[in-house]
């Protein structure tokens, strides 16, 4: 069976495990080895993990924002040491909805050409509250020698941003919080404050109560509304560092509004120039 965006803890319990790449992508962002840490102690079976800063993203790059996106080259070496392979199903998961950083694998792998590709709904927490074990052993899955190149046309960086916002059709999406969004507080990067003409969609408005994501067509009717006249295909979706924004694109994916894009670098990326305009309110 072929997925797409989510799967539920039931359904992937049913699977043969040995036929999944199951990633685990806990990460906190104000303790960055607490994931690893999490996962030594207790993972679903058969996990490999992924650390956002080590295996998501190249921290030696600047001007990018705070999680820059690495080169296809370099997530490829990830790649082979998973043993993944375009036809391989995949399923990731953490502890914060999709948010850090199951979403963002999730895109990368669809960036690098893997169609077959989900985040765990519910996370970790779903795997556990349905009664099914951890495990705290690393497995030894092999290696793969698999090649593959990011898909650039999915991803929008600063100069084309500019050129975009230009246009009415455009409709750039903020997935923060609204506070930070306002620019009322900024608890991360130095500067408070949206680009200007972003829309707030907190990445949070996805979830219901329990932590899992919202039925797939209720959440085709709060897009539709934010949206009004915009396809699908203009919208692009920003946030911090280029990572809970993933959030509301796999939300949008999972409610039928396909193609929509990330600008990768984020808030954190458009300050980096002072000449940049920051807005700050609801506009």
């Amino acid at each position: 069976m072929k997925y797409s965006t989510l799967i539920s803890a039931s359904q992937l319990r049913e699977l043969d495990l040995r036929d999944v790449l199951i990633v685990d992508c806990r990460f906190e962002l104000s303790d960055v080895e607490r994931g690893e840490r999490d996962y030594a102690a207790g993972h679903i079976p058969g996990a490999v993990y992924a650390n956002l800063n080590r295996d998501l993203s190249d921290l030696s790059k600047t001007g990018v924002g705070r999680h820059p996106l690495p080169d296809d080259e370099q997530f490829v070496k990830v790649l082979r040491a998973w043993n993944w392979k375009p036809e391989t199903f995949v399923v990731a998961y953490d502890d914060a909805g999709g948010a850090l950083a199951a979403a963002r694998l999730w895109w990368m792998l669809r960036l690098a050409g893997g169609d077959n590709v989900v985040v765990l709904d519910g996370g970790i927490a779903a795997w556990t509250k349905a009664g099914f074990t951890l495990d705290a052993t690393v497995p030894d899955i092999g290696r793969s020698n698999v090649d593959a190149v990011f898909d650039d046309s999915q991803i929008v960086m600063t100069d084309e941003l500019q050129r975009l916002m230009t246009s009415p059709r455009s409709l750039l999406l903020d997935a923060r919080g609204t506070p930070r969004y306002r620019g009322e507080v900024e608890p991360i990067d130095r500067i408070a404050g949206h680009v200007p003409g972003a829309r707030n969609r907190p990445f949070s408005d996805n979830l219901d109560a329990s932590g899992r994501f919202k039925p797939a067509a209720q959440l085709r009717s709060e897009f539709d509304t934010i949206l009004g006249r915009h396809a699908p295909r203009d919208v692009i979706h920003m946030c911090g560092s280029g990572v809970t924004a993933c959030h509301n694109l796999l939300a949008m994916e999972h409610a039928g509004l396909h193609d929509s894009r990330i600008y990768a670098p984020s808030w954190s990326g458009w300050i980096t120039d002072p000449q940049r305009e920051v807005a700050v309110g609801e506009n």
